[in-house]
């Protein structure tokens, strides 16, 4: 047990002693729910039970699948390594959750495969990284961080973040440059490696485009402070009201949230998905 969560008997305190913080414990997704909409960071951080959601995405389906074989493919014999392994190991982890038919679950299927196969020719199966699906962490003065990392790399003289991104947004580089979680990625990843970490990219396997910045030391703290502000923000809160809008069609929780029914309808399991099946370039 740290010296900052001790708790020394009622009584016994020293002259001058303040009772220490509390750390905020967090991931990306508890930081980042809490902006785009407090009512659902209740439904998913401080409800208990958490109130049922709604049927599972297609679209997260997808990206798990070609997560889980991403790292798979690691983990494989260095002969082994080859695109035509890489589409397999999609096929034998498919998740055919949210789809509309069988059809619909089967063509994406091929179009995840061919995608992922695609991706893995152009890296060199030679150069494992440091990490896959790695786990990081650091404490700060006011919060307690954790994430997992899809990929890190060791190229030159630090480490490199890599995020895997299977969605039909397009991305550009103010996507990497002013992600959050890729911020904290690098500062978590520097400290648990205890090596310098300031490049983090973005990999958009639909594409094959890689977004990439290099954080300075401002830029890395200007990240933190943000992550500082929305802890204080969540634990000064005592309400949590919802923001209705049009992303509230794609709420894991638009049954509990009148107003967000009221804004946008709830969208189709499978409406994440792209419309254009055709093979990728």
């Amino acid at each position: 047990m740290t010296v900052a969560h001790e708790q020394l008997p009622l009584g016994n305190e020293q002259p001058g002693w303040t009772e220490p913080v509390r750390l905020f414990s967090c991931t990306p997704s508890r930081l980042g729910t809490w902006p785009d909409c407090p009512r659902r960071y209740r439904f998913t951080y401080v409800d208990r039970p958490v109130p049922p959601k709604g049927p599972p995405w297609a679209h997260n389906s997808v990206g798990a699948t070609v997560h889980s074989a991403l790292a798979a493919w690691w983990d494989l014999p260095l002969e082994r390594r080859t695109p035509t392994a890489a589409a397999a190991l999609v096929r034998s982890k498919w998740i055919g959750l949210g789809f509309r038919d069988e059809s619909q679950s089967l063509a994406w299927g091929d179009r995840a495969a061919d995608m992922v196969a695609r991706y893995v020719a152009a890296l060199d199966p030679e150069q494992v990284p440091v990490g896959i699906e790695r786990t990081v962490g650091m404490a700060t003065d006011a919060l307690a961080f954790s994430g997992r990392i899809d990929r890190l790399d060791r190229r030159d003289d630090g480490l490199v973040v890599v995020d895997y991104k299977t969605g039909r947004h397009v991305l550009s580089t103010d996507d990497t440059r002013g992600s959050l979680a890729l911020a904290l990625y690098a500062l978590a990843a520097a400290r648990t490696l205890r090596s310098r970490c300031v490049r983090v990219e973005l990999h958009h396997l639909p594409t094959g485009d890689v977004h990439a910045w290099d954080h300075t030391e401002q830029t890395l703290a200007r990240h933190l402070q943000r992550a500082h502000d929305l802890a204080a923000e969540i634990q000064a809160a005592r309400e949590f009201p919802a923001q209705p809008g049009p992303m509230c069609g794609w709420c894991d929780f638009s049954a509990h949230c009148p107003e967000g029914r009221a804004a946008a309808a709830p969208k189709a399991s499978w409406a994440g998905l792209a419309e254009d099946l055709s093979p990728l370039e």
